[in-house]
């Protein structure tokens, strides 16, 4: 199997997220139109994006997969961003406390609507589907951000499932889960239930 740490999309240097990213990905994820459609999301903290960082790097200790830093390629020219500049973050992980492969998916709004979350989502599938194919890709999201249902749509994952965004501060908030096959009942419930 290749070096999953490490790949590359026809626009994208997709890394594994690793400590000295976190300036990059606090600047990212403290970004208010980053979390335009979940503000309660934004990162206020330096140290709840260490968390998240650390998260990550068990992640790829534990199952051989996690979520990326997105730079733009030193040879992609994409108007308004500049090249090696980090764009976005995402890929498939598995939860603590979960088996199912989370897709995630976050970028800067300058990079939104040119097709780079799609580059990021269809190498994230595929490195799913290689290190553990028997597990299911899930994917949660708010109704609302019809650009993330869009891309989820569009990368082949069917929508199973929708009601109320548990853990939602917004009590009118309504979830969608995706998934890339059905499942079933017990495992729509720990879906649904997650914060």
């Amino acid at each position: 199997m290749k070096d999953l740490a490490h790949r590359t999309t026809p626009r994208l240097q997709l890394d594994a997220v690793v400590p000295a990213d976190l300036d990059d990905h606090f600047a990212l994820m403290s970004d208010p139109g980053t979390w335009a459609h979940l503000p309660s999301g934004r990162h206020t903290s330096p140290q709840r994006t260490a968390d998240g960082i650390a998260h990550s790097e068990e992640h790829w200790a534990r199952d051989g997969l996690g979520y990326w830093t997105a730079r733009l390629r030193a040879d992609a020219d994409v108007p308004g961003l500049r090249p090696g500049q980090v764009v976005g973050t995402g890929g498939c992980a598995v939860r603590l406390g979960t088996w199912w492969w989370n897709l995630f998916y976050r970028f800067t709004p300058p990079a939104w609507g040119r097709g780079l979350a799609a580059e990021l989502v269809a190498a994230a599938l595929d490195a799913a589907h290689a290190v553990a194919p028997d597990r299911p890709v899930v994917a949660y999201l708010l109704e609302h951000n019809v650009e993330s249902r869009g891309r989820a749509e569009r990368a082949g994952l069917s929508l199973l499932w929708r009601g109320p965004d548990a853990g939602n501060p917004d009590p009118a908030a309504v979830r969608l889960i995706y998934a890339d096959r059905p499942l079933d009942r017990a495992l729509l419930e720990q879906v649904t239930a997650l914060p």
